[in-house]
């Protein structure tokens, strides 16, 4: 394997360039840290551009495993030094990786989808929250709005730990999308976070193919997406907190909706 010691190596200042939103969008690459998820990314399929490994380190044994597996992963030797450069964390954790964005590609849904759309939502700790409890609740696949949060910042990479490789993740126009995966499954009914013409969210059935709109933690679901909904929800507060962040807010839904679909499965 190269040895890259110097943050000037022409392969670094690339790589150090995929800290901003713009050049990993023209690049169509991102950078992951640590070995969870590197781990994760290498278990569930990413396409992984390059792997850098800190001079020194055992190399973990799912990564031997991986090398037999995969194929065209290039690997790298880094120093701390360069490491350092190009980790967003106080503390690199001595393995990073570059990983291709995945395509979009065609929208195929299962039967009885069940899918999670985030509008405008800017805290990547709620969006990786979001993901995860999606993964965590065998949602079909997560949609990011126009106007959200960087689905690739690094904070948010790290707060989805890992699900963001487990579940299909896509960036969309949400009206758009939501017509889309209308023409498929005329029945699906989309769900919205709203206090207009809304309903305890427990008093809703979730048990066909669905559609949960968190929006915006200020200011809601944009009014475009509440022309369109076939019903809004509400979770009720009972002790003194004005509201719930959207991570939590839409992990309560998503689990409601598996609690509805695992009684009918029983009966």
């Amino acid at each position: 394997m190269e040895i890259i010691t110097s943050a000037q190596n022409p392969r670094v200042k690339q790589w150090s360039k995929l800290q901003k939103r713009k050049e990993r969008e023209q690049a169509g690459l991102f950078l992951i840290e640590g070995p969870h998820l590197v781990e994760e990314a290498c278990r569930s399929g990413a396409d992984i551009e390059s792997l850098l490994l800190e001079e020194g380190m055992q190399i973990p044994r799912w990564l031997a495993e991986y090398q037999s597996m995969a194929g065209r992963a290039r690997m790298y030797w880094v120093s701390a030094h360069v490491l350092s450069k190009l980790s967003e964390t106080q503390a690199p954790q001595g393995i990073m990786a570059v990983i291709r964005m995945p395509d979009d590609g065609e929208l195929q849904l299962k039967d009885n989808p069940m899918l999670l759309l985030v509008d405008r939502l800017q805290d990547p700790g709620n969006l990786g929250t979001l993901i995860r409890t999606a993964d965590a609740a065998d949602f079909d696949g997560v949609v990011v709005g126009d106007g959200s949060v960087d689905l690739y910042n690094s904070k948010t990479v790290r707060s989805t730990m890992g699900s963001l490789f487990h579940i299909p993740v896509w960036r969309k126009n949400l009206a758009g999308f939501i017509a889309a995966v209308r023409k498929q499954q005329p029945c699906i009914r989309v769900i919205g976070t709203s206090l207009h013409e809304s309903l305890p969210y427990t008093e809703i059935d979730y048990s066909g193919p669905i559609i949960l709109v968190i929006g915006n933690e200020g200011s809601g679901m944009s009014e475009d997406l509440l022309q369109i909904t076939d019903q809004n929800v509400i979770i009720p507060l009972y002790g003194r907190a004005e509201s719930l962040n959207a991570g939590a807010a839409g992990s309560i839904l998503m689990y409601e909706a598996v609690r509805q679909r695992n009684l009918r499965k029983m009966k």
